[in-house]
């Protein structure tokens, strides 16, 4: 099958074949405005002013020798362009996203599956813990629901936990969303997220990696993603996080890229809030509605935010709802405080729960936030 790349943009792709070649070796290229195609064919020894490493130098002759594997993976890519629905965005092509454009390190290529003209959109970055609270993953449905309403697209990572729940509220409010992944796009990770990937592109939306379309999973490869997910946005909003987390990786990296950082508080008692915590100190903006965050972007959205379902009752008739609050509390607490017996309490709080009025969680049961 023919493919339509020219022999320059060819030639930017076999770079990235070689041991060391980032998006930082692209610079130094550029700076000594030395193309790719020349590099490709220039003497190893005419290359000094690079400081190449010595991996890098060898990869660079097996090039040059007509390495099988090398040449295999270079038809690869291209092959992989050659499917429906898939693109290539080279860093000084039109097509890519400026934002992106616009920090220290962009990735050369992306590889793009699905809706390219989405990374173009305004954006939210939302990141958070794999293990958030129920509270925590529903908060960030809701909210992601709700920037999708506003007209953001909400960008994450398609990680477990808030990342998932933020790329389904954007779905369940029928907008698109942008996907950024730590794998090449052939490789979905993790696994159970395959139908989440095919409902982002079913709806409009984009899945991206600077990674070879087969890369696996690799530890090193997810902070490296996290520099993708921030430099598309104009802001980062970290749901849940540990002190731990790579959302607060993703929120430092935001600060780099001179955008917006938020956080949301949550309770003492949860781990997974002191990372938000730790970063309203230091001077994220703190979040407690979705109007906080659009107010700070001070972008011409759409006024179609989302209002309270108006299918949901209003505080149900039962004493034990005063004593439900948005910390989880235990049945037996609850039937300590409202004097209602406990076999009453359970039931009480398995009819709430049946109506979407409260959450259940190892913790104790909380009200389902608006």
């Amino acid at each position: 099958m023919p493919h339509d790349l020219s022999a320059e943009r060819q030639a930017w792709l076999a770079l990235m074949l070689l041991d060391g070649v980032g998006p930082r070796f692209f610079q130094r290229l550029r700076s000594l405005a030395l193309s790719p195609t020349d590099f490709l064919i220039a003497r190893p020894e005419t290359l000094a002013p690079l400081q190449m490493a010595a991996s890098t130098l060898a990869d660079l002759r097996r090039w040059q020798r007509g390495d099988a594997e090398l040449h295999q993976r270079l038809q690869m890519a291209l092959q992989w362009q050659d499917q429906e629905g898939c693109q290539l965005l080279f860093v000084d092509d039109s097509e890519y996203p400026p934002l992106l454009a616009a920090i220290s390190d962009p990735p050369p290529v992306l590889f793009v599956r699905g809706n390219a003209s989405a990374l173009h959109d305004p954006q939210i970055a939302m990141v958070g813990t794999r293990h958030p609270s129920p509270l925590g993953a529903e908060t960030a449905r809701r909210f992601a629901h709700s920037f999708t309403a506003s007209g953001l697209t909400v960008t994450s990572g398609m990680a477990l936990g808030v990342d998932g729940a933020c790329h389904q509220g954007a779905l369940d409010a029928g907008g698109q969303t942008v996907a950024v992944w730590g794998t090449g796009l052939d490789n979905c990770y993790p696994r159970r997220h395959r139908k989440l990937a095919e409902a982002i592109l079913e709806y409009g939306g984009a899945l991206v990696s600077e990674l070879w379309p087969d890369a696996g999973p690799h530890p090193a490869q997810f902070p490296r993603r996290n520099r993708i997910i921030s430099g598309l946005s104009l802001g980062t909003l970290v749901v849940e996080a540990s002190l731990n987390s790579g959302s607060l990786i993703t929120a430092r990296l935001a600060l780099e890229h001179n955008r917006e950082v938020f956080a949301m508080p949550g309770s003492i008692h949860n781990v997974q809030a002191r990372g938000c915590h730790r970063l309203l100190r230091e001077g994220a903006c703190l979040v407690e509605q979705v109007q906080d965050v659009l107010d700070a972007l001070r972008l011409p959205l759409t006024a179609a935010l989302e209002e309270p379902d108006s299918r949901r009752p209003g505080s149900p008739d039962t004493p034990l709802w005063r004593w439900l609050g948005t910390d989880p509390a235990s049945p037996d607490w609850l039937a300590r405080q409202s004097g209602i017996g406990v076999s009453e309490v359970l039931q009480q709080l398995l009819d709430l729960e049946l109506d979407g009025q409260v959450l259940a969680s190892p913790a104790g049961y909380c009200r389902r936030q608006p």
